[in-house]
């Protein structure tokens, strides 16, 4: 994990009342990007909430959103914002129900009634019907009243959208009735008949849909919820002496820290006495615990599975790892990939397209349909506004947006945005970094080859005695060789380091060189079959450096960037994906094709400066392929930042995962197909959605309208329109959350189908 993950600084986050379908999200983001100094807006009408960056005041984006006829409140504290959420979620759960049970206790006795024959007709019993009128009028002002509220506000505006539909459908409904109810003399007699009933029952249908789809769209949020719940409360601090707990809130910088076994780490941090095994799974995915000691750094809200231990803390508040991971898990799950952007655009035409559908249904069938054709134009066009409204394609896409960023946080894939995780699952070239990426980033010893069978353990003894006056990264491996095997160093008469070539030393009274080849025959070593065994070993990917005592070669120690343990088994899970990899690196070829051979990788482009990077990268996208890089280091930002998708390896540096669309906190190239994979999994979810929620519209207004009435008599009823209406939403909210159900296992990759 990099010492510090950068992070933008973040946006205003507000929460959003009174929004009802796609079409309200597009007035309230066009309200807000109206206000002078907002960069980006962008509205989620799955969690009812709005992110804004920029140099803005938070009162004036309220005021923004209150004159598009919606309400705003600032969002300060993302924790006690998900409280309160629950909270008014619950609530409002509870208040859909009874608006829905008030409804329904009209409407329903009154449909019995009707079927049964039990109540008067028309012309015998207008005081009973006018009084049906009036109480079907106060069930609607209860249960129905803010669909009309919500109207009004958007026909003020000269917009529409979920709420002008029902309105306009359950209100001509009423008024129809109330008149046949009145005047029934005004229209034929095969025309005097009322529809309180569907009206009130549309009303209760909707409710029941929308309190459904509440509760399953609150589900959506359980990723956020985890990543707020790894967070301790109280910590145990050191103070004056004493410890005692306190609130996480009151933890300040460089403070001292007691961790006990069992216990979460309260923030970030770095060890000052004991040692542990912590449980990082949470930021990592690995279930393993890492063995800890004084000086390693702990990230809050990871696990002390075993041992006590004092941390020093380094990090608090929103700076901590954890909070920053829940502010990019936030970020992405607000933002828009294309996909999104698009269904936006459609339903913010989809209504007045719908009510001039309406309205032209009402006219052909005045023009053209049979007696009563005023009571069938009503039927049908009430239908159809009911049976119309796009609240299922507002939630196609950010619903499942929501929870593939979720599950992709699971598996310790940070995703910046939304647009990146629709473009990772269509990715067709994958190029790596080699060093820290493909390989661990360290060099290391990895054999020695001594002359003539002399001991290689007193060989390296000598060396790293020598090596430990050198600051190449090349020596650093030999000393740390050395010291792993227990090797004491020896006495050292006299060192002299010449730089790009090696050193030379003096000890025991032998001349000692130590570097490469060239640098042997410059001081006359003779290497015999030393040079062999180094060309070897160079044929293998391997650096050989040359150790030569007096005018004799003594041995080739060969130095090697390990390949990470899992880089063969991840490369051979992005063939699978039909993706093909390519590896970018500074090295000489043969070390890079060396390493290519030994984990699968299809091509190799070798010895490239990093300011090339960016280059190869273009010129991939130029032959027409979506590509993606995957780096750890500054010389990779360029390249990070040109491609389709942008991999930073978590434990690379802080420029590479800011240049980056993806994090990787594993640090591990199975994160990428993991991305890929969860990717591919949430953009077919939301096409099924879209799928689903389009073709039950394509199909479901022209049955409204009446098409079937002229072949098989049949007009669809205005309260199966409402029930089908709720109904479309909820299949919507299910179909998403199956992505909870996603699992990446081992051998063939499964999850949503």
């Amino acid at each position: 994990m990099p010492e510090h993950t950068q992070i933008p600084s973040p946006p205003l986050r507000l929460s959003i009342g009174g929004m009802s379908c796609a079409g309200c999200v597009a007035s309230v983001e066009e309200a807000l990007q109206a206000v002078p100094g907002v960069e980006e807006a962008t509205v989620s009408f799955a969690e009812h909430s709005a992110q804004v960056r920029g140099q803005v005041e938070a009162d004036a984006l309220i005021a923004a959103v209150a004159g598009a006829g919606y309400q705003a409140t600032l969002i300060r504290d993302l924790e006690a914002e998900q409280e309160q959420r629950d909270i008014r979620e619950r609530a409002e759960y509870r208040l859909m129900l009874k608006r829905a049970a008030v409804a329904g206790a009209l409407a329903v006795p009154l449909m019995v009634a009707e079927k049964a024959g039990w109540v008067p007709a028309v012309t015998e019993g207008q005081g009973f019907w006018l009084l049906v009128g009036l109480l079907t009028l106060a069930a609607m002002y209860y249960a129905g009243r803010h669909f009309f509220v919500g109207a009004w506000r958007q026909f003020r505006r000269h917009k529409a959208n979920m709420d002008t539909l029902i309105a306009m459908g359950t209100g001509a409904a009423w008024l129809y009735s109330m008149a046949i109810a009145l005047a029934p003399e005004l229209v034929p007699a095969l025309a005097q008949h009322t529809y309180f009933e569907a009206a009130v029952m549309i009303i209760a249908l909707i409710n029941v849909g929308a309190a459904l789809e509440l509760r399953a769209r609150g589900r959506s949020s359980e990723a956020i919820r985890r990543l707020i719940g790894l967070q301790p409360r109280t910590a145990r601090v050191l103070r004056d002496g004493k410890e005692q707990d306190v609130p996480i809130q009151q933890i300040g910088l460089d403070e001292t820290l007691r961790v006990r076994p069992g216990e979460r780490i309260a923030v970030d941090g770095v060890l000052l006495e004991g040692e542990s095994w912590v449980d990082e799974s949470m930021i990592s995915g690995e279930p393993m615990p890492v063995h800890k000691q004084a000086g390693d750094e702990v990230i809050g809200g990871t696990i002390n599975t075993q041992g006590s231990f004092l941390l020093q803390s380094k990090r608090i508040g929103q700076e901590t790892v954890l909070a920053q991971i829940i502010e990019m898990v936030r970020s992405a799950q607000a933002s828009k990939p294309a996909i999104g952007r698009l269904v936006d655009k459609v339903s913010a035409v989809f209504v007045p397209t719908v009510m001039i559908i309406a309205v032209l249904t009402l006219l052909a069938w005045l023009n053209f349909g049979p007696a009563p054709a005023l009571s069938y134009g009503i039927v049908a066009m009430m239908t159809v506004l009911i049976i119309a409204c796009p609240c299922a394609l507002g939630l196609a896409t950010p619903i499942s947006l929501m929870l593939g960023v979720g599950k992709a946080a699971e598996y310790g894939v940070l995703i910046r945005h939304g647009e990146a995780l629709q473009q990772a699952g269509k990715l067709q070239t994958v190029v790596l970094d080699k060093t820290g990426t493909v390989t661990e980033g360290r060099p290391k010893l990895v054999e020695v080859v001594p002359f003539a069978g002399a001991d290689s353990d007193n060989l390296l003894a000598i060396a790293a005695t020598v090596e430990a006056r050198s600051e190449h990264p090349l020596a650093t491996a030999i000393v740390v060789a050395a010291e792993e095997r227990g090797l004491e160093p020896l006495e050292l008469a006299a060192f002299e380091a010449v730089s790009g070539h090696g050193v030379k030393a003096t000890m025991n009274q032998q001349s000692v060189w130590i570097g490469s080849r060239q640098w042997m025959k410059d001081n006359g070593v003779f290497l015999g079959h030393l040079e062999q065994a180094g060309e070897r070993l160079a044929a293998e990917g391997k650096t050989p450096v040359y150790m030569g005592m007096n005018e004799c070669g003594a041995a080739v120690f060969a130095i090697a960037d390990p390949i990470r343990e899992d880089s063969a088994s991840a490369i051979a899970r992005l063939h699978q994906q039909g993706i093909t990899v390519v590896m970018l690196s500074g090295d000489h070829r043969v070390t890079a094709e060396a390493v290519a051979a030994q984990v699968g990788i299809d091509a190799v482009i070798a010895e490239v400066l990093p300011e090339q990077k960016a280059e190869h990268i273009a010129r991939l996208q130029g032959q027409g392929r979506v590509v993606a890089m995957v780096g750890d280091g500054i010389n990779d930002a360029p390249a990070l930042a040109r491609a389709n998708v942008g991999f930073a390896i978590g434990s690379g540096t802080d420029v590479a995962i800011e240049s980056a669309d993806i994090t990787l906190m594993r640090g591990s190239l199975h994160g990428v197909a993991d991305a890929i994979a969860v990717s591919r999994a949430t953009v077919r979810n939301i096409k099924q959605n879209l799928v689903g929620a389009f073709g039950y519209n394509t199909l479901a207004i022209p049955v409204a309208a009446g098409v079937f009435f002229p072949l098989f008599g049949l007009l669809l009823n205005p309260m199966i329109a409402g029930a089908a209406m709720a109904a479309s939403s909820l299949t919507v909210v299910t179909n998403a959350n199956r992505l909870r159900l996603f699992r990446i296992g081992k051998g063939e990759r499964g999850g949503v189908q």
